[in-house]
């Protein structure tokens, strides 16, 4: 274990508003908790960059040696429609006029094949919202009994108000409560509260309501609030290292998880709250409604309208990692081209590593190198910084390949190893360069093309019968059609 590495790593913290140096709970451990998806739509790409950010934390907190307990659960019940008496599962079931459980497992389904795709390790523990009712209805009943919690005709909701006498409601995103009053909308349901801003922690299904459990208070629900702390907690105990998930849940999602925590556990259940940026598209929001929006799935098979073209999963991970996972990042195409130019170069360089001549000295501060790899990541996992320290090698890599410098042979396995560790292992990246390939292919059918066109106007027929016949053994079909020629691969 390189220990000289993991004792100085420094996070952002979302509850301080500031890094600090990470210090876990036990030595040598982390627990992780990650707010996983509501699956009752398919994964995008906003989600998907938030899970890369935090598989890449994984794998460079795996890699400098450290145990980690990486759990990231399934909102498969509770996530309520504008805190109505309908949940989005529910509200999808209706829709697409299927069982709740079949939206379940289909939108999970399709989570779980986006993210193998993108070579995302998969959590040490993945539970369920539905598979801990009895712990949330006991969480439940422990706030009920601090008076934290009250029962309004089926439905229990948190006290804020109470809860704030004694501890500060709104301390994660800096909100205080009198603006919180003045800017509640009034919303179904909410005439059984005591104050407009409390939160239900379960609610009282209505007759058609298909997802209900037995409960005290009624036939009902849980909140969606509740689902993480009852997971977390279970999994992780009631203080852990680190809580991540996208900044659009750090309010209401993971302010009310720590008032909850306190409540039940008189603790803030996370030492440091990390929360990964949204993604843009072409300089605006994804919006379905506008026609800004775009798959995973879509921009890998190029089946989209917004892209020239389609893009490896590797292509799109190397370019989320362009940005600190922090900052807002704009997808467009000509940032993917400019990110698969990149990636290409680095994979070429990595190959390249095969066939370079040593020698008996090297033009380059390895050590240094090695050592700037680790102080980027250890820096609130900077891999924007780590990737422009790739591109020194690679620079250095090509200029020895090119007999313009010189490298030893114990400094060129030292490259080796650490420039496979940081790109694979770390950034989680894949070799696949088929996109390319595909690419370059393409490139020579359209020359020939153009060479058999040449020939067909010069009546030099042999010629174009020659590489039109020649081509169709090789299995590319050449097609004409109103003065055009396009080709088919078989």
């Amino acid at each position: 274990m390189p220990s000289n590495k993991s004792n100085s790593i420094k996070i952002y913290n979302s509850l301080t508003g500031k890094k600090e140096l990470f210090k876990t709970i036990t030595k040598g451990y982390v627990g992780m908790y990650v707010c996983g998806p509501t699956v009752y739509s398919n994964v995008h790409l906003g989600n998907l960059r938030t899970f890369i950010s935090f598989d890449t934390i994984y794998r460079y907190l795996n890699h400098i040696g450290m145990k980690i307990r990486y759990i990231r659960n399934i909102t498969d019940v509770g996530h309520m429609v504008n805190d109505s008496t309908e949940d989005r599962i529910s509200e999808k079931a209706r829709i697409e006029k299927i069982a709740p459980m079949e939206v379940v497992q289909k939108y999970t389904n399709d989570f779980h094949d986006t993210l193998k795709k993108f070579n995302l390790i998969p959590p040490s523990i993945e539970p369920t919202a539905q598979g801990h009712i009895i712990e949330q209805i006991e969480l439940i009943k422990t706030m009920i009994g601090k008076k934290l919690a009250y029962e309004k005709n089926g439905s229990v909701y948190f006290d804020v108000i109470e809860y704030n006498n004694s501890n500060e409601y709104g301390i994660l995103s800096k909100r205080n409560i009198e603006d919180l009053i003045h800017n509640t909308r009034k919303l179904d349901g909410q005439s059984d509260k005591k104050n407009p801003q409390d939160f239900a922690l379960w609610k009282k299904a209505e007759s058609q309501h298909i997802m209900k459990w037995h409960s005290p208070w009624s036939l009902g629900f849980p909140g969606w609030h509740l689902e993480c702390t009852a997971m977390s907690s279970k999994y992780l105990g009631e203080k852990f290292d680190i809580h991540g998930g996208g900044m659009d849940l750090k309010f209401p999602h993971h302010e009310c998880e720590i008032a909850q925590a306190n409540a039940c556990f008189n603790t803030n259940p996370a030492n440091y709250w990390v929360h990964a940026n949204m993604l843009t598209l072409n300089g605006s929001k994804m919006s379905k409604s506008t026609g800004n929006s775009v798959l995973p799935k879509e921009i890998i098979s190029g089946d989209n309208k917004l892209l020239s073209k389609a893009f490896s999963p590797s292509v799109i991970r190397f370019f989320m990692m362009q940005a600190h996972y922090r900052s807002i990042l704009d997808l467009s195409n000509d940032a993917l081209v400019a990110s698969e130019k990149g990636y290409n170069k680095l994979m070429d360089a990595i190959d390249n590593l095969d066939n370079i001549k040593v020698s008996n000295k090297t033009e380059f501060n390895v050590k240094n190198w090695i050592s700037n790899c680790y102080k980027a990541m250890n820096d609130d996992f900077n891999t924007p910084i780590l990737i422009a320290q790739i591109f020194d090698i690679v620079k250095f890599i090509n200029l020895v390949k090119a007999e313009k410098a010189k490298i030893k042979a114990s400094d060129l396995k030292d490259i080796k190893t650490k420039l496979n560790e940081f790109v694979f292992d770390v950034l989680g990246l894949e070799k696949n360069k088929s996109n390319t390939s595909n690419d370059k292919i393409k490139s020579v059918i359209e020359i020939l093309i153009e060479l058999r066109d040449k020939a067909r106007n010069d009546k030099n027929f042999k010629l174009s019968d020659k590489i039109r016949d020649d081509l169709k053994n090789a299995g590319i079909i050449l097609n004409d059609s109103n003065g055009k020629t396009d080709f088919t691969i078989n």
